[in-house]
């Protein structure tokens, strides 16, 4: 069986049993400590995690802003596919790390953290933008496999052989600033931002130059997704609140957007596991939207 969005312990435990190539991903993090994330999964991890680092593995290295707004660069390899505080690395970057720790086009992927399926979702969003269905978040990150009972592993994980992971046609939809200028004023597209209200709203902005949002959008912050147990909501309650949101607007025209482009993929996972489809992603987000003078900002 292929897990595509959600992996439950229990599914879990069986795919572990069952022979099929499998590979774990922790990708716990901390904005505000970034060393934190490694340290915390070096003291416990589900047995045989990988870790994925969201500033070295899972966003580009940053080069210096042109006149543009576009990153400079020395070569063409480290070339970020987006703006913003967390640009995406190019696909064949991505591609070279995954063969680096040994994942191969055959395995089942399961990537969680400690933090509200936050950071985790950036991977899954990554594999799936590769061209790799198989890949799924665990239901409740650590504390659902710890509340479970089920041991823990401390240090580094073992290095596997490198793999050769060869790039698909991407299975996810990635916009830019460009994107969401075109549809502004045609009814095309719905902006769903997952940042705090009072970021959205601008009256604070902790991170970037501009407070304020993209005019339109509409703001659902990220935790709303997930219930009093850690896990995501039921699907029949995320369409509900989902359906509410959107009024009548077409989920095929919802692009995700947030500060850096991670915490909008819990709302956009939340909308594939309610059966609203795989919606688009604005990976430079409100940090890329705002690096310019010239984008419309509005506040309230």
């Amino acid at each position: 069986m292929t897990y595509t969005t959600l992996i439950q312990v229990s599914e879990l435990q069986a795919l572990i049993s069952s022979g099929t190539p499998f590979m774990i991903f922790d990708c716990t993090f901390d904005l505000a400590d970034p060393a934190s994330g490694h340290q915390q999964y070096l003291q416990a991890h589900l047995p045989g995690a990988v870790y994925a680092d969201l500033d070295h593995d899972l966003s580009a290295r940053h080069g210096s802003p042109g006149a543009d707004g576009r990153m400079i660069v020395a070569n063409d390899n480290d070339r970020p596919a987006s703006g913003g505080r967390h640009p995406l690395p190019n696909r064949e970057r991505f591609s070279a790390w995954l063969s680096e720790i040994g994942f191969s086009n055959d395995m089942q992927a399961v990537v969680y953290d400690r933090n509200g399926a936050n950071y985790c979702g950036r991977l899954w969003w990554m594999l799936k933008w590769a061209g790799h269905e198989a890949v799924a978040v665990l239901d409740g990150g650590l504390q659902a496999w710890q509340a479970a009972g089920l041991a823990v592993d401390s240090g580094d994980v073992p290095s596997r052989f490198q793999s050769n992971f060869e790039l698909q046609a991407p299975l996810v939809r990635l916009v830019n600033a460009d994107d969401i200028l075109l549809h502004m004023d045609d009814g095309a597209q719905t902006v769903i931002d997952a940042r705090a209200p009072a970021r959205y709203r601008g009256e604070v902005e902790p991170l970037d130059p501009v407070a304020g949002h993209i005019p339109g959008a509409l703001n659902r912050p990220f935790p709303t997704n997930i219930g009093a147990d850690g896990k995501f909501k039921s699907p029949a309650q995320l369409r509900q609140e989902f359906d509410q949101l959107l009024q009548g607007r077409s989920a095929d025209g919802v692009v995700h957007q947030c500060g850096s482009g991670v915490s909008a993929l819990p709302n956009l996972i939340a909308m594939e596991v309610a059966g609203l489809g795989r919606s688009a992603l604005y990976a430079g987000s409100w940090s890329d939207w705002c690096s310019r003078a010239d984008r419309p900002v509005a506040k309230g």
